[in-house]
């Protein structure tokens, strides 16, 4: 008998969100704000969190439906595009 997590996710290997890159000539980004806080269930293509840019402010949507495990990078924090900031499982 299968299993699921909260939000009907089936369990499988966990799946990291990183820092997208907003633009041609943009290399990193900065977390302003967390919607969701670990242990909270989250859904495929609801915020999640907002970065910034020197360009522009983005909400960036849950890749997946499942559990936010782990925050790697904490509001604030400006990371290089593709640096995981997130697990969600």
């Amino acid at each position: 008998m299968a299993t699921s997590t909260p939000g009907g996710r089936s369990p499988g290997p966990p799946c990291e969100v990183v820092m997208p890159r907003m633009g041609e000539t943009v290399d990193e980004g900065t977390v302003n704000e967390w919607f969701k806080q670990v242990g909270d269930a989250v859904t495929e293509g609801e915020p999640l969190l907002e970065i910034g840019t020197d360009k522009v402010d983005t909400e960036i949507p849950a890749p997946v439906t499942g559990v936010l495990s782990e925050i790697r990078v904490q509001q604030g924090e400006t990371v290089p595009v593709a640096t995981v900031i997130a697990v969600i499982t």
